[in-house]
């Protein structure tokens, strides 16, 4: 497996955002087109209308089947960084951090964790900041 840093941490699946989401989005102008020309003609229309319908449902489930498990993949990170914290230096993590930003910090060594983890509080650092900002990575095979 490829080594982890900040250039190449993002779980990118060719067949799920490339060929899946590019299917989708010509169905969605091919059945936008087939809409258009069947205004006139009552007896497409119906069919035309459901199959915009449901090119728009499959595009939302594309987003929602990548988004759901996010989320909730987002919560047990959370979980395990303020356990992590809470080993490295006995106190919880800062209530002032974001999920986002507990999210980013994951990537920190455990020699370096705590003190970034106050610095994106006290700094209100982003998660590209924080990423920019670990200087040994931590590596994280395990994202969705």
């Amino acid at each position: 497996m490829e080594e982890q840093n900040y250039a190449h941490h993002a779980r990118i699946v060719p067949m799920f955002h490339g060929v899946l989401f590019g299917l989708l989005v010509l169905t969605f102008i091919g059945s936008c087109v087939n809409l258009w020309k069947s205004i006139g003609d009552h007896q497409r229309l119906y069919s035309a209308s459901l199959i915009a319908v449901l090119t728009v449902c499959m595009i939302l489930l594309f987003f929602f089947c990548r988004i759901f498990p996010l989320k909730a993949q987002d919560r047990a990170i959370r979980a395990e960084e303020n356990l992590r914290h809470y080993v490295l230096t006995g106190r919880l993590l800062d209530p002032r951090l974001t999920v986002k930003q507990i999210v980013a910090l994951r990537f920190a060594s455990d020699a370096e964790f705590a003190d970034l983890c106050r610095r994106a509080a006290e700094e209100g650092l982003n998660m590209d900041q924080i990423k920019r900002a670990v200087k040994v990575w931590r590596a994280d095979h395990y994202r969705v």
